[in-house]
């Protein structure tokens, strides 16, 4: 297939479906590839760069050494798939599922890095004499500076004292003029110009301007009557240095320190790709965790489920068709999500119903519930999906299955200053002074944590109730109007 008869086949389509195809080395370069399916292909060395691949389905696709610069890969699925060596610079991988990915980073194989004067100067050779040379000019310039202050403060001729005055002035005036220029002129000039010769032309014209501007004010304001003077002597100036000399010294300069201020906003600018590339990871890694946590208690609780109806399937096959109703009632909740995380609390509060309902109808008379607290406002916040139904299960599991008389859950909701309080109560044997909780207590604890850190906590209490409560900060949680 060519470059040409794929983009026919994008065009218009819902969804592209390219399952288990060979496309080793392919040019995907700029296209849009939205909602692609690209599940078990040979994706080798392919060139995605700039391409849009959102929602993009490339789980158990071999991705070796492809190139995704500058891909937009939000919400993309790369499951199982091989990332090594793979270029994934400037890429948006906000929301991208990589779990169990194998991903090695890979340099960018069409960026070179650039060349820094501090680079340049470990190197050996060019670099040692560029370095010597520099330094020479340095020390050069630290002599001439005490000389002429050391004649200014020695020398008994009051003229040829202004005078000296007047050149470290000058001199002064003019060093910091041409790096004034060249840093406000620096950024204009890598935004409007490509060409590196522009640039620095440009610099040196208004780098000459400003240099006889300043030299003009400087010798008005502080050379002129000495230099009057000491023009009536014999002999003077007749061996100084002609001014293109100078002049051509200070355009030395500017340019210098354009190609240092450059490189200096590269290394900024690369640092803050780098950056943002390891926020993108963060969250990666923080959302493939919760990914991994809402997968373990979904079979956790299923599992009970299913027990609870295979139990009542030849005892009373009513109550089996009843649980099974509810369970599949449980099941649309549960994967009709669409990759969400989060959900109202008046939703989980439904499921939680649904659920015990459910477990209700196994143990009879032997369970009751209660549900109270709660408001409009309250029942519109987004917590974390399945946050109160492993609290419900470990209250029946270990709470209600151990009494022999009737048991009693009471899920409750209140408010406390910023906080907002969930708490599931039971009515059976207290907990154990050592209990650290099961999996599901220390999945809602570690969801929580990567969720809000510090703004929620779990507590287990046996007095003067015993029941678990979850603290959410409310500042922390999202109010919606309409969810659907």
């Amino acid at each position: 297939m060519t470059r040409e008869q794929l983009i026919q086949r994008t065009t218009g389509a819902k969804r592209l479906q390219m399952r288990g195809q060979a496309l080793k080395g392919f040019d995907f370069s700029e296209m849009d590839l939205t909602g692609v399916d690209f599940r078990f292909c040979d994706l080798r060395r392919a060139n995605f760069e700039g391409a849009t691949l959102r929602k993009a389905d490339l789980s158990f696709a071999s991705l070796r050494g492809a190139n995704f610069a500058g891909a937009d890969l939000q919400d993309a699925d790369l499951s199982f798939s091989d990332l090594s060596n793979s270029n994934l610079n400037g890429a948006n991988i906000t929301g991208t599922i990589m779990n169990f990915a194998v991903v090695t980073a890979a340099p960018d194989p069409g960026r070179t890095e650039p060349l820094t004067l501090a680079k340049l100067l470990q190197k050996p050779g060019w670099g040692v004499l560029i370095g010597m040379f520099m330094s020479a000019l340095a020390v050069y310039g630290m002599s001439g500076i005490i000389y002429f202050s050391s004649q200014i403060a020695t020398i008994k001729d009051p003229v040829l004292a202004q005078f000296y005055r007047f050149l470290v002035t000058q001199n002064m005036l003019l060093g910091a003029t041409v790096f004034l220029v060249v840093w406000s002129l620096s950024s204009w000039l890598d935004h409007m110009f490509k060409a590196l010769w522009k640039r620095h032309l440009l610099a040196s014209i208004a780098t000459f301007i400003a240099i006889i501007i300043i030299s003009f004010v400087a010798f008005m304001w502080l050379g002129k009557s000495a230099i009057d003077v000491l023009m009536q002597r014999p002999g003077f100036g007749r061996d100084y240095v002609p001014s293109w000399a100078y002049m051509a010294s200070y355009m030395l300069v500017a340019n210098l320190f354009l190609y240092i201020l450059r490189q200096g906003r590269q290394l900024t600018r690369k640092l803050s790709e780098q950056e943002y590339q390891l926020l993108n990871m963060e969250k990666l890694k923080t959302r493939a965790e919760l990914d991994a946590l809402q997968a373990k208690i979904n079979p956790h609780f299923l599992y009970n489920a299913l027990n609870s109806i295979a139990s009542l399937v030849h005892e009373d096959p009513d109550k089996a068709e009843t649980m099974t109703l509810l369970l599949s009632k449980l099941f649309r909740y549960s994967t009709g999500r669409d990759g969400s995380m989060f959900t109202t609390l008046a939703e989980e509060l439904e499921m939680v119903k649904t659920y015990l309902q459910v477990e209700q109808v196994r143990f009879g008379d032997r369970l009751s519930f209660e549900i109270e607290g709660g408001n409009e406002v309250v029942n519109a916040m987004t917590i974390p999906q399945f946050l109160l139904q492993p609290l419900v299960e470990n209250a029946i599991k270990h709470g209600i299955s151990k009494r022999a008389g009737n048991g009693c859950i009471r899920i409750s909701i209140r408010e406390e200053a910023d906080w907002l309080c969930l708490s599931v109560h039971d009515n059976g044997p207290a907990f154990a002074e050592s209990m650290s909780g099961g999996y599901g207590l220390r999945s809602i604890q570690d969801k929580l944590r990567l969720l809000y850190g510090d703004d929620a906590r779990v507590e287990l209490q046996n007095e003067p109730l015993k029941q678990v409560c979850i603290w959410l900060k409310k500042s922390k949680l999202i109010v919606v109007s309409d969810k659907r």
